[in-house]
This record gives structure tokens, C-alpha cells and sequence, in this order.
């Protein structure tokens, strides 16, 4: 596939392509896209974007289109069930930990007027556009991911180590990494 600049990591299939130009690093302020990435995120742990990319609208039906109050309402038995849907990634520690985060999610909006005005809170509102040259270059983790990482983890959150928040926080556009050169780094 040409790669007509882009960040390379995009490239290997056509849906790849359509998130990176349509959705990866952009400045994303509603929270029930917010509260998607964040289980989406987590649940990606240990395994590729792209099995959870080919999930997703299967995790989106499982876990009522990410709606935090529903989620946090899901019973122990509604839980045990989703165990047993083949759209979603079926390991219990991630399944469970959708209803704790919810709940988490939900007192943060409940303290802060919203998820968004919490997670902002941490860059001032302003995306860090990072000069990145090569993909190589892109790291990890960082002293913000860091920081929100442990904060999150206080307020119970689970799935939410630094390497799953840096990921988080390409996703919806609080850090710009698209590299120098890629049509969708000023978009």
C-alpha cells in the first residue's frame, strides 16, 4: 500500500488506514468516547490494536455502546455472560474490570463535571504535539502518562498502567504523535 505519508504503523490494512486518518490523535471531548477507548485500551493489554479494532462494534453491542452509567449498573451474572461472546476478548480480569471502571468513571464525572474536564485538567487543555521522526522514536510511556496512570489507579480504576494510558492518550488526541511529515499531524 502507498503510504502517502503517513505514520507507518497504519498501513497494514484498509481499517488501520481509516483510524488513523479518521480517529488516532485526534482531540477527542466526549465522554462516552472517552470512557470506549478507555476499555478499549485496557482490553487491548497484552494483544494487538487490530484484534481489538475487529471487536469493536462487538463491544460496543456487549457493553450497551460504552454507556458508563449502563456498565456500571451490568450484574455479576451479566458479567459471567459476557464471558461467552465471541465479538469481545474474553478474559475475566478485563470483562470485570469494564463495571469497576464505569463506577470510577462515573465519580470522576460526579467530582469534576465531567471525564473530559478531568483528563484535559492534565495538559491544560491543549494537546502535546510531540516532533516525532521515525517510528521508533514514539515512546512508551512518559512522566504524564505516568502521573495520570497512578491517579486513575487512586480512584480505582483497573487496566490503567502507564503504557495502556500512553496508548489511551494518542488514541483520542490529548498527545499528538503522528510523525512530522503525515497528512493527519496538523488535523
Amino acid at each position: 500500500m502507498p503510504d502517502s505519508g503517513r505514520c507507518p504503523w497504519s498501513l497494514s490494512t484498509p481499517e488501520y488506514i481509516r483510524y488513523h486518518d479518521e480517529e488516532w490523535g485526534r482531540p477527542q471531548h466526549d465522554d462516552r468516547v472517552l470512557f470506549e477507548f478507555l476499555i478499549l485500551e485496557g482490553a487491548q493489554a497484552g494483544l494487538s490494536w487490530r484484534t481489538i479494532l475487529e471487536k469493536r462494534d462487538g463491544y460496543r453491542k456487549a457493553f450497551a455502546d460504552f454507556d458508563p452509567v449502563k456498565v456500571a449498573r451490568f450484574s455479576d451474572d451479566k458479567l459471567e455472560k459476557l464471558m461467552q461472546e465471541p465479538g469481545i476478548v474474553r478474559n475475566r480480569l478485563k470483562i470485570w474490570s469494564a463495571r469497576t471502571n464505569a463506577r470510577a468513571f462515573l465519580d470522576v464525572q460526579r467530582e469534576f463535571g465531567s471525564f473530559d474536564a478531568y483528563l484535559w485538567g492534565f495538559v491544560a487543555g491543549a494537546p502535546l504535539v510531540n516532533t516525532v521522526h521515525r517510528h521508533g522514536d514514539v515512546p512508551a510511556r512518559t512522566e504524564l502518562s505516568d502521573r495520570i496512570s497512578k491517579d486513575l489507579l487512586k480512584r480505582g480504576f483497573k487496566f490503567v498502567g502507564s503504557t495502556i494510558v500512553y496508548a489511551y492518550l494518542q488514541a483520542i488526541g490529548v498527545v499528538n504523535d503522528h510523525l512530522l511529515g503525515c497528512p493527519q499531524r496538523g488535523v
